[in-house]
């Protein structure tokens, strides 16, 4: 096998790093040129200035085979990318006269103004081609010199994805030497990334396939990947490694790939011919949300509540007042009882109940910010309960309780 190329993709565009917009085609590019069994080393992305686009494909340029440029392509005077290509190769500027006709014609079509300006986008490097855009006016840019290569590729979306799955794609698969880089994502839950590394460490200290584990909000990933001539070949290799994982970690690996824990857990609940109920508080429905976005969650979610209030835990879910009066709605004893409440409410075999304060300040009771309760009411009428105490901002604590509520669930099944 010839030894891996590698890439760096290169984001252009002063929106970009202000914010405005989010840089999807930086991760879309990694994932072809994955799939053409080119390795991505590093992304950056620069703003619309002459001197540092330069800079920053110079030392791209340095350091990987292949640099791809996305944005600044069009005819503006900040549109930049292809004279700083031109110039971080120690290329010149050449003007395709043939092109320049098509871009007339196409302005002549469709009674658009043609102004002088739009020439520039006939302008390539002097070692390079222009690839077709079907669906724009800027078309890309293929340059190889001394050994090294430059892609550039519009901004707009309808123009980038095209491109970078079509042509750009084709090209890149030849210049990947005939090889894939194809991957396996093992998904667990229930144990630190710490503890995954104690566990996998000669796994992940080897060559091929190679192992690594990455943190999630309650959950540790580790992908397991490898190069080879096909997707089929790569598997062979990386299947075994998978196994041997979930045979290490067991009932913390809940799947794979794509597959989610609420996913995992609604088909586990079906093939036992169980159900869930849901009680829910502090996180706002959001555990509701993330069942019923698995299809075909009917056949095991009979449904929820979400009693955000002293009242409506009173009302809703026939919580004792006397109980919400000594404990307050932030205690294992309410959670309790709502768990409790929304399996005879609906039911269910299985019952989650969540309450807690998310902040940002201490709640009525004087509860701190992050106290959270969780309880798993299950079929044989035992009741289990869970204090977390969660740091972050709001938005963290209740996507961390959602987590952890359904981790409490998947590990009880």
């Amino acid at each position: 096998m010839e030894a891996p190329r590698t890439a760096e993709i290169v984001s252009v565009g002063t929106e970009l790093l202000l914010g405005q917009i989010i840089d999807t085609h930086a991760a879309t590019m990694a994932r072809v040129l994955a799939e053409c069994g080119i390795g991505c080393q590093r992304r950056a992305t620069v703003g619309d200035n002459f001197a540092r686009i330069v800079d920053t494909f110079k030392a791209a340029l340095s350091r990987s085979d292949i640099v791809i440029a996305i944005g600044g392509l069009g005819p503006t005077n900040d549109d930049l990318t292809r004279e700083a290509m031109a110039e971080a190769m120690g290329d010149e500027l050449v003007f395709e006269e043939a092109y320049a006709e098509e871009l007339k014609a196409w302005f002549a079509a469709r009674n658009y103004t043609w102004v002088e300006r739009n020439n520039k986008q006939a302008m390539r490097p002097k070692h390079g081609r222009m690839i077709p855009n079907p669906n724009g006016t800027a078309p890309g840019l293929i340059a190889e010199k001394d050994g090294k290569v430059m892609i550039a590729l519009p901004g707009p979306k309808g123009e980038f994805d095209p491109m970078a799955e079509g042509s750009v794609r084709e090209y890149l698969q030849s210049a990947g030497g005939g090889t894939i880089i194809a991957s396996r994502t093992v998904r667990i839950c229930g144990i630190g990334e710490s503890a995954v590394d104690e566990i996998l460490g000669d796994l992940m200290a080897q060559e091929s396939p190679t192992v690594a584990p990455y943190a999630q909000t309650g959950e540790v990933h580790v992908r397991v990947t490898a190069r080879a001539r096909s997707k089929e070949e790569a598997m062979q290799e990386i299947v075994p490694v998978c196994d041997e994982i979930q045979k290490r970690l067991g009932k913390p690996v809940y799947g794979f790939d794509l597959e989610t824990l609420e996913s995992a857990i609604l088909s586990e609940l079906e093939r036992r011919g169980e159900t869930l109920a849901l009680a829910e508080s502090v996180t706002g429905g959001g555990i509701g949300r993330r069942v019923t976005g698995v299809p075909g969650a009917s056949k095991v979610f009979s449904g929820g509540v979400v009693t955000y209030t002293v009242e409506t835990k009173k009302q809703l879910l026939g919580i004792d007042p006397d109980l919400l009066a000594e404990h307050g709605p932030v205690s294992p004893e309410v959670a309790v009882a709502m768990a409790t409440a929304v399996q005879q409410k609906f039911t269910a075999g299985y019952a989650l109940a969540t309450t807690g304060n998310a902040g940002p300040t201490s709640d009525v009771d004087g509860k701190p910010v992050g106290l959270c309760y969780v309880a798993l009411a299950k079929p044989d009428g035992s009741v289990e309960v869970n204090e977390h105490k969660l740091r972050g901002i709001r938005e963290d604590i209740r996507a961390r309780l959602e987590q952890f509520a359904l981790l409490k669930l998947w590990l009880s099944l």
